[in-house]
């Protein structure tokens, strides 16, 4: 019996993967050190493109902000495949940074970037378990409401 793919267990979940996003200054979206990828930060663009933008400030604000670290995630997932070619290559997630745009009282960071981490384990199973820090911020580029950048480890 054949493993599933990462994007079988996504679409399993009833997610899949947009294309790949183009950097918006001046970076690369990947950096290769040996078996390192250094994914740079990205944000929560919906299926027409846009960012999911606004500054979380309660507790009815963290479905929305699950949501956007989930897109995030998301679209952090279509980079690496497209820099490396197959999600499979994908040994380990080893840490994420999630920032997540806050009002300086919100505390549910952890509970947003959850949308991220959840999306990431259902990719690839215990091997999407990571180290992890969700900080708030006072802005992020383009107004968005979160922003995810990862470093994973290839086979």
């Amino acid at each position: 019996m054949s493993q599933k793919t990462p994007e079988q267990r996504l679409a399993d979940a009833g997610l899949q993967l947009p294309a790949a996003q183009k950097p918006s200054g001046n970076y690369v979206p990947v950096r290769r050190f040996g078996q390192l990828l250094f994914v740079a930060g990205h944000g929560p663009k919906d299926a027409d493109g846009h960012y999911m933008c606004g500054r979380l400030s309660g507790e009815s604000d963290i479905a929305r902000g699950y949501e956007a670290a989930r897109a995030a995630a998301l679209n952090l997932l279509a980079t690496v495949k497209e820099s490396v070619g197959d999600l499979d290559a994908v040994e380990a997630v080893l840490k994420v940074l999630g920032m997540v745009n806050a009002d300086p009282a919100f505390t549910a960071h952890p509970k947003v970037i959850d949308g991220c981490s959840d999306v990431l384990v259902t990719a690839f199973g215990e091997r999407g378990l990571h180290a992890r820090s969700a900080v708030g911020m006072g802005s992020l580029p383009h107004g968005m409401s979160v922003e995810i950048e990862a470093i994973l480890v290839l086979k």
